[in-house]
Formats: C-alpha cells, sequence, structure tokens
C-alpha cells in the first residue's frame, strides 16, 4: 500500500509546492524591473548559503550547529525520498543515506523544540510554534518508511492501518515542509531565502574568500533625469522585485529586533515587524496574523497589531485612513545598520526605509520636526546649521591652515565637515591640525570652498539636495591634486568614500584613526606613556558596521597604553550612539533616550573615560545629563600625549623619541 501511495504523496506534493512557487514569483514580479544576472546569481547561491549566509548565522553556534542538521537533513532527505519513494529506485544504499539524512534531521529538529519551549520575546510565534512537530514528522515518517528499503523490516510490514498512520505523518511533513515552502508558513523562508541570495540587490555583499570579507553600504542614486523614474518607494510595488523578494525570505528570527536602538529605546520602530508589514503590502490585507513584538509605539499612542492594511498598489504610509506604516516609524530609524549587520537572511533594511523616506520628502514634502529647517538651511548655505559659509574657517584664525586653492597640490586633503561650525568639535580639528603637523604631514584644507558633504540630506530622503551638494564637491575636488583626503567624520568618510563614486567622483579617503595609526606605525610620531584612568572604546556605525574599521581606533589607543576596557556591545555590535540618520533632527519620541543607554553600557565597564571618533557621537554622548564618563575624541586624546620628532634633517624612521621631548 505504501509502494502505492508514496509516489502519490510526493510528486502531489512537489505539485502543489510549483503551483506555489509560480504564485509567489508572480508576486514578487510586481515590483519594478531589477537587472540581475540570473544564471551567474543561481550558480553563486550555494557557496552564498554555505560562506556568507552561514558566517552570519554561526555567530550562535549552537543554533548554526541546528540549522545545519535541520536544513541540510531536510534536503537531503527530500532529494533522497524522491529517489528511493518518488521513482522506486530502493537500493541499500540510497537507503541508508535517506535514513542517515532523516536521523540527523530529527537531531536538528529536537534543538528546535528545545528552542520553542520557552522562546526569547524576539522569535515569532503563532505558526512557529508548531515548526519543530512539523520536522519531527517529516523526519520520523520518512525515516520510518525507510527501514524496509534496507532491509530492516520486511517489505510491506505492519497492518495496513500503520501503512495509513505513516503516510498521514509523511503527508503532514509535506504539507509544511514542501508545500508551505511557496504557499505560505514557517517554511517560506526556505524558497524565498535561496532565491533571494541568487538574485540580491547587493550581490557585492558576498565574499569572494571565506569568512564573509564582502561589503556593500553606500545608498543608491536615483536618475534625477529621468521624469519617469519614481522618486522613492511610495507602494510596495514601487520596490524592485528583488526587493520585495527579500522582504519575503524574512524568517522572523527577530535579530535585527534586538540590536534596533529605536526598538530599545521604545520609539515606534521594530525592523522586523516593518519587514512583515512589506510581506503584507505585497500580496495585500492586514497585519492581524503577525505573531511577534509589535512596534513600541503601542504604548505612545501607537496602532496596535491588526489595524495596519495595504495592497500592492495602495500607499504605504497614507495621510489619513488607514495604510501598512506610520510615517513616524519611518523616521525613528537611525540608519545604524545594525539590523542589516545580524539578520542572517541578509535583508536591507535600511535601503528600504530610505527609500520610503525619499517619496516622503521629495513628492509630498512631508518631514517631522526640525527637518524641513535643516534641509531649507543645506540649500540655502551649504550647511545644515544655516551659519554663513564664509565662517567656516573662523575657528583657525590663528592656525594658518594652507589652502589647497594656494598650493594646488599636496599629499593630503583635511576634510572638516560641518563640524568646522560646532564649538566642541572645533576642540577635535584643533587637536588632529596639531597631530599631522607633529608628524610633518604635507596637507592643506578646502576652506570656504568646502561644502557639506550631503550625508543628512541623503538620509533624511532628499536626493535632490544631496545631488547638487556632491556634484559641487566633485566639480571643486577636480581642480586640485591630492593623494587622499582625510577626515574625523565617519559620515564624511563614508560619503565621500562609498556614494561619490556612482557621481564620478573616486577618491581615496582615510577616517583620522586609520590616517594616525599608519603615521605612528610608519614612526612619524611618538606618544607619552597613558597615565590617566580606565578607558573604553565606542565604536561609530559609519565607520565600523559601514566600513569595517574597528582595529584602527584600538591600535592608536594601544600605542597611548592604554589598555582599552570593552563594553558588551562593541565591534560589529556596537550601540548607536542615536545621532545617525538625521534621528537628532526628526526627533522621534521614545521611552527612553539611545544615547543615555549607551552611556549606561559604558558606565557598566567602570571606564572613567570613552574615546570617540566622531562628531556626532561626541555630540550625543556628551549630551547625556549626569554622565559618569568624560567623552573625548581620539584626536584630543592623541594631540595630548605627543611628543617631538627628530630634526627633519635628522630623521629616523626606526627610533622613537624619547619621553622628554615635548611638544
Amino acid at each position: 500500500m505504501l509502494e502505492t501511495l508514496l509516489p502519490i504523496l510526493i510528486f502531489s506534493a512537489l505539485g502543489v509546492a510549483v503551483i506555489g512557487a509560480w504564485r509567489r514569483v508572480r508576486l514578487w514580479r510586481q515590483g519594478r524591473p531589477s537587472a540581475v544576472p540570473l544564471l551567474k546569481g543561481l550558480a553563486a547561491m550555494p557557496r552564498r548559503y554555505l560562506v556568507d549566509l552561514h558566517h552570519v548565522v554561526g555567530r550562535d553556534k549552537v543554533m548554526s550547529n541546528t540549522h545545519v542538521a535541520t536544513a541540510g537533513g531536510f534536503v537531503a532527505a527530500a532529494v533522497l525520498m524522491t529517489l528511493v519513494h518518488g521513482l522506486g529506485l530502493a537500493n541499500p544504499w540510497l537507503g541508508g543515506l535517506l535514513l542517515l539524512a532523516s536521523a540527523t534531521m530529527f537531531v536538528g529538529s529536537l534543538f528546535v523544540a528545545r528552542r520553542r519551549r520557552n522562546p526569547p520575546a524576539r522569535l515569532s510565534r503563532g505558526p512557529w510554534m508548531r515548526l519543530p512537530r512539523s520536522l519531527m514528522a517529516f523526519s520520523l515518517g520518512v525515516f520510518a518508511i525507510t527501514l524496509p528499503a534496507v532491509g530492516i523490516l520486511p517489505a510491506g510490514f505492519g497492518h495496513w492501518l500503520l501503512g495509513l498512520l505513516l503516510a498521514a505523518v509523511v503527508a503532514w511533513g509535506l504539507a509544511e515542509m514542501v508545500v508551505g515552502m511557496t504557499w505560505g508558513g514557517p517554511m517560506k523562508h526556505a524558497f524565498a531565502g535561496a532565491l533571494h541570495l541568487a538574485f540580491h540587490r547587493r550581490p557585492e555583499r558576498f565574499s569572494t574568500k571565506a569568512g564573509g570579507e564582502g561589503r556593500s553600504t553606500g545608498l543608491k542614486a536615483l536618475d534625477l533625469e529621468d521624469p519617469s523614474a519614481p522618486l522613492g518607494v511610495e507602494t510596495p510595488a514601487d520596490f524592485t522585485w528583488n526587493q520585495l523578494l527579500g522582504f519575503d525570505a524574512c524568517v522572523q528570527c527577530g535579530r535585527c529586533e534586538a540590536v534596533c536602538p529605536a526598538f530599545a529605546a521604545g520609539q515606534p520602530l521594530n525592523p522586523k515587524k516593518l519587514i512583515q508589514d512589506m510581506v503584507v503590502g505585497m500580496a495585500g490585507g492586514s497585519d492581524a496574523h503577525y505573531a511577534g513584538s509589535p512596534h513600541p509605539s503601542q504604548g505612545l499612542g501607537g496602532k496596535p497589531v491588526g489595524e495596519h492594511h495595504g495592497t500592492p498598489h495602495g500607499p504605504i504610509v497614507a495621510r489619513e485612513g488607514k495604510a501598512l506604516v506610520d510615517a513616524e516609524t519611518l523616521w525613528s530609524c537611525t540608519t545604524c545598520r545594525a539590523c542589516v549587520e545580524e539578520c542572517p537572511m541578509m535583508i536591507e533594511h535600511v535601503d528600504a526605509i530610505v527609500d520610503m523616506r525619499r517619496f516622503l520628502t521629495l513628492e509630498r514634502g512631508e518631514t517631522p520636526n526640525k527637518a524641513p529647517e535643516v534641509l531649507d538651511n543645506l540649500i540655502a548655505t551649504d550647511n545644515p546649521g544655516g551659519f554663513a559659509p564664509g565662517a567656516r574657517m573662523h575657528w583657525a584664525a590663528d592656525l594658518d591652515l594652507p589652502l589647497i586653492a594656494d598650493l594646488q597640490q599636496v599629499d593630503v586633503l583635511l576634510w572638516l565637515g560641518d563640524g568646522a561650525f560646532d564649538m566642541r568639535n572645533q576642540r577635535t580639528l584643533r587637536a588632529l591640525v596639531k597631530v599631522l603637523r607633529a608628524a610633518g604631514v604635507d596637507f592643506a584644507v578646502l576652506g570656504n570652498e568646502e561644502r557639506d558633504s550631503g550625508d543628512v540630506a541623503r538620509r533624511l530622503g532628499d536626493e535632490a539636495t544631496f545631488q547638487s551638494l556632491a556634484r559641487r564637491n566633485i566639480a571643486t575636488l577636480a581642480q586640485y591634486r591630492f593623494q587622499h583626503i582625510v577626515t574625523c567624520d565617519p559620515h564624511s568618510f563614508h560619503v565621500l568614500g562609498n556614494e561619490y563614486g556612482e557621481l564620478g567622483g573616486h577618491y581615496r579617503v582615510y577616517h583620522h584613526s586609520t590616517y594616525i595609526a599608519e603615521l605612528y606605525e610608519s614612526g612619524r610620531l611618538a606618544f607619552r606613556p597613558w597615565k590617566g584612568g580606565s578607558v573604553t572604546y565606542h565604536d561609530p556605525c559609519y565607520l565600523g558596521r559601514y566600513n569595517g574599521e574597528y582595529e584602527a581606533p584600538r591600535n592608536v589607543l594601544r600605542a597611548l597604553g592604554i589598555q582599552v576596557s570593552e563594553m558588551e556591545r562593541s565591534g560589529f555590535r556596537s550601540r548607536c550612539c542615536g545621532g545617525g540618520g538625521g534621528a537628532p533632527i526628526t526627533d522621534i519620541p521614545g521611552k527612553r533616550r539611545i544615547p543615555d543607554m549607551r552611556m549606561n553600557d559604558v558606565e557598566a565597564t567602570g571606564a572613567s573615560l570613552v574615546a570617540v571618533g566622531c562628531p556626532q557621537c561626541t555630540a550625543m554622548l556628551e549630551g547625556v545629563v549626569d554622565a559618569g564618563a568624560e567623552v573625548r575624541d581620539i584626536a584630543e586624546l592623541v594631540a595630548d600625549a605627543l611628543v617631538a620628532r627628530p630634526a627633519v634633517g635628522a630623521f629616523d624612521a626606526t627610533r622613537r623619541p624619547q619621553a622628554e621631548e615635548v611638544i
């Protein structure tokens, strides 16, 4: 009887799954076109899954091994079951391999069941709670029906009732594990996730080396010259088709939720819920069946689960009535990329948020709080504070800084950034100038020719102002010759190095911590030993997660003789200061402030000083009331510790000056 039932069950499930796949692809294809290399992407998919995806999953060793056993066992069991029981190619070798695969899958399902017994808050419940039972049903059912194939049990063993029971168990497993991959349910991520890896909108993220060293973090430019091109995303169908595919790949693990600073602060943003809202909009309907943590805004007057509705061609953010997403959700994001860094499915949350912001800003002119004023200032004065452009160099009146317009050619162009208008950051700039001069660096500044890099405008969705600023900066820089740019602002560092290239500006850009580390290693700087208290270091998002620079700042601190007391959340898991993405400008209220939480992280280390490498981080952390630790930029610490180099004519790169040769 099983010999008759099993092929019918297997090929029926496969047929229904194929119909579901066609239906699912139609949902994705509602999005705008996106050119992807289909065959190349499919060929690269296995490696992207086994290397890049598991590089992220592997941060949790237990769940990584669980996923290998469960997913690997399922794939092997599904293929072998089709051969052995579907096509009748039963033999001891194939049957033995099928037993091994199903047993491995069962072991993995036990760990899934253990995880689901008392799941952490970040994990979605609902249909996901039945997943362990479905995994067990599939693996045990396949194991039992395969025993006769290897001769452990006689063919046709047991009563016909047992055969029906086994067929029912296998059918249960096939419905969840095979049909559910394309029709919806917990296993949907397996089908969508595999294709998402193949057709990812940022294929450059995937490494050519083991360990996942690929990096792609620059926002994509809008085509402002094409009048038919959309200015941002108004409806789910305005996303590209592979963005919709990426949303559908979400496994609802909640890793993004667990690291999101806005969610932790009680602001109306949960990145997992946002992605699931996009899935609802793609298919049409409401979020009533969402079974994860809601937006924290419910306690602040936000809408509860079940009151967000959308359609593929309906507005995501409505001016009135029901919609998929509240505008405050989008404006809460600090663009720190913690969600993207943690996502095992490699979904691009920040890209989606900025795309939706672009529509609100460019098409509707709807930006909250001080954002309109800042954007107007950028248009009128080339800086977000509205300061007179001719005042950019007032802070350096006594420094006699060389202008590149006078020299035409230098080794280093020092990019000041809009910290030049801020009295606190002027101290950092003066310290950096002192360090560069102590090292004998041939540098100059643009002076009043420098404009805002455009970072704030772009993150607020004003792509037109960003491109205007960027093109004018590129035209200015094209007049001069320099080897590289150095800046103490990670946001300018990122934009100049990673986003100007698409507009024709290609530069080698250094963050000042990286450049100072290289100067020290080449023997051009020497320091007095550190005699202060305990120090911790705060990783700026736009230096760390955006550009992968974690070691250079720590190398500088070690060169100063500082033993860094690391915070629990440091490196790629560093907590955002709350200053990115225009968040201090849009100022969406929450239950607590993000910089307050970060200073609590600092206090937990017992450090009396927190070293930073970003003007915005400095401003946000110094703004914390009753903070127990001093905030100082790395350049300031280096400038205070400088000792004199030998005379220029007798410079020996191998000799370190003695402590008494103080500058």
